[in-house]
């Protein structure tokens, strides 16, 4: 190996602070920018933990870290490979491996006849509801992705004329966009961004608004979550499909305006992951005003956008702006049970969690996380922070939140029961 090349950081039993440096250096970024990500840390924190002279992190501390650097597990940090645990990637559901084989083949010599693009569409209605109605909403959703993927791809095959074609693309981007739900935070990123880059690509040959606003949600969220070094294309990706709808929005309709408000805070959501405040409430302004012109009881059925959701929302960007008395504010103020969908006031729930965790309030937290698991067991079980903050109380000294948080992990099937 020529002596200026990069050491494999799990190679050989190195110390935390030297693979800290390491991952640090192979994404490219400073102390300074590892820093304020972590948490308003200092160039000299960081130089000091790679230098070794401060212990290893605390678990919440540790887990941000892993986030940002992207690590395939935690064990590449800790240099344990006997227990590799990776807690932004939740466990391959049963049925990805269906959908997997479905988005993969393509109906290029089959003679069964499409079902009339109708069909398709109500039977995405029914998967939509399905998916906010259910606690396990994976396995609902899970169960009717296959064929509705077939389905729907031949419809854009078999397609009669240039209008057809058209609607059939936006039936055809929508069922990839319920499908991107489902793969999301599963342990196949090649497939999440397959999905991703098809729908996007049948949302534009559908020429439909809506449907190329949902693409351009979708992605931009694929990209921030992807890391740092992906934040500039989320931002790009929501500013070109703004630009693109904001001309329309005189005249929209109510699913059309709803994509463009969620667009706008997903754009807000970018800001306060990168800590620009004024940006993010910003962008959470315009869209709260976008979200008064629908009416009241208007849930999107793709992005749960709302009147209902803004608190949600306030929640999410002073969570990420790292602010847990704001957090905590703003959660007081919201009221998760307005929230149609189960999945996403469970992710309310959890961001409650993470908010009241900021603000030093872990028993208000674990309440939060319980009420997740309530709503949808499916959501939590998937999501990286709330794993972080259970894994974290189950090593508390006060002994009854210590058994709270075990006997959730054993729900969430982080420790056996």
């Amino acid at each position: 190996m020529p002596s200026d090349a990069t050491p494999d950081p799990y190679a050989n039993p190195i110390a935390f602070g030297q693979r800290l440096k390491i991952l640090r250096t192979r994404r490219g970024m400073t102390r300074v920018q590892l820093g304020g990500l972590v948490g308003d840390k200092t160039a000299s924190w960081v130089r000091a933990m790679e230098e070794g002279r401060l212990q290893t992190p605390k678990l919440e501390t540790f887990l941000r870290l892993a986030e940002i650097l992207r690590v395939r597990d935690l064990s590449e940090l800790t240099g344990d490979l006997s227990v590799p645990v990776a807690l932004f990637t939740g466990p391959g559901h049963p049925r990805l491996g269906a959908v997997k084989t479905a988005v993969d083949a393509f109906p290029l010599t089959t003679r069964r006849e499409a079902p009339p693009i109708s069909h398709i569409q109500a039977r995405l209605a029914s998967a939509w509801e399905s998916r906010h109605s259910a606690k396990n909403h994976r396995e609902a959703v899970g169960a009717l992705l296959p064929d509705l993927i077939r389905d729907a791809q031949l419809a854009v095959r078999q397609a009669d004329s240039a209008a057809e074609r058209r609607t059939a693309q936006s039936a055809l981007s929508e069922v990839y966009s319920l499908s991107q739900f489902f793969v999301a935070y599963q342990p196949d990123a090649p497939l999440l961004w397959r999905v991703a880059e098809r729908g996007m690509v049948a949302a534009q040959e559908s020429e439909d608004p809506h449907a190329i606003g949902v693409a351009a949600w979708l992605t931009a969220q694929a990209h921030r979550d992807s890391g740092p070094g992906h934040y500039d294309a989320a931002d790009s990706v929501a500013a070109e499909a703004l630009k693109f709808l904001t001309p329309l929005l005189p005249d929209a309709s109510d699913e059309v305006l709803a994509i463009t408000g969620a667009l706008t805070f997903e754009a807000g959501y970018t800001a306060a992951r990168r800590r620009e405040s004024g940006t993010a409430w910003r962008y959470w302004d315009q869209a709260r005003a976008m979200a008064a012109r629908l009416p009241a009881d208007y849930f999107h059925p793709v992005t749960s956008f709302s009147q209902a959701i803004m608190g949600a929302h306030a929640v999410t960007v002073a969570v990420e702006l790292h602010s847990g008395g704001e957090s905590v504010r703003q959660a007081t103020q919201s009221d998760a049970t307005t929230i149609r969908s189960r999945p996403r006031r469970a992710r309310h729930r959890i961001e409650e969690a993470r908010g009241y965790q900021l603000d030093r309030q872990p028993d208000v937290a674990l309440d939060m996380l319980a009420r997740a698991h309530e709503a949808a067991p499916e959501t939590i079980k998937y999501n990286g922070y709330a794993k972080a903050i259970v894994l974290e109380e189950t090593e508390s000294k006060t002994p009854a939140r210590r058994q709270r948080a075990s006997e959730l992990a054993v729900k969430l099937g982080l420790l056996a029961a």
